[in-house]
């Protein structure tokens, strides 16, 4: 019969079993699917672009998954959502949005945030961990620095858009050298 408590290795789950432990079945469906491809299951999904078209993924699984300091994973006319993963002693850089409010979250590592008025202003100064968000109002000076020994992953939606549709940056030097071409 089969057992809630060690359930048969199943590589069609990732968290909570949704299945009636009267039922004898090997394999116990599960929510939270990852990111397979179902035409070849063991295969994760490319990390890039997929907007405007409509798009769905396990965004916790996309975070961790990417090694870029930046990704853009979805970039539609109102809204755009990018990967992140900041090396050890890194920071986002100091920056700020004028007309765009900005949302980041903690998928895995440790860093401090900090924000103010201006940049030499940077007044509000917050531990951030695995699972934490980040609001960030149009206007405000900002940065978010690693403070921990392995990459900081997240991910930071703005709206609207503030990077060109499939923006990738391997390095932190090559989001600078793109910002300088693009005037940012």
């Amino acid at each position: 019969m089969y057992n809630v408590y060690n359930p048969y290795p199943c590589p069609y789950y990732v968290n909570t079993p949704m299945c009636n432990v009267y039922k004898t079945y090997p394999c116990p469906y599960y929510i939270n699917t990852p990111m397979y491809n179902s035409d070849f299951p063991n295969q994760f999904i490319e990390l890039k672009d997929y907007g405007p078209e409509p798009f769905v993924v396990n965004i916790e699984e996309a975070t961790k998954k990417n090694s870029n300091f930046r990704t853009a994973l979805w970039t539609g006319d109102n809204l755009q959502v990018t990967l992140m993963s900041i090396k050890p002693g890194e920071d986002i850089g100091l920056e700020v949005h004028p007309i765009g409010d900005q949302f980041i979250r903690i998928e895995e590592g440790q860093g401090i945030v900090k924000m103010g008025d201006s940049k030499d202003k940077l007044d509000f100064q917050e531990k951030v961990y695995d699972d934490y968000a980040i609001m960030i109002p149009a206007g405000k000076w900002h940065n978010i620095i690693n403070t921990g020994n392995q990459p900081l992953k997240l991910y930071a939606i703005y709206a609207p858009p503030e990077h060109p549709r499939g923006t990738i940056h391997e390095t932190k030097a090559d989001a600078e050298a793109d910002e300088e071409n693009y005037g940012h």
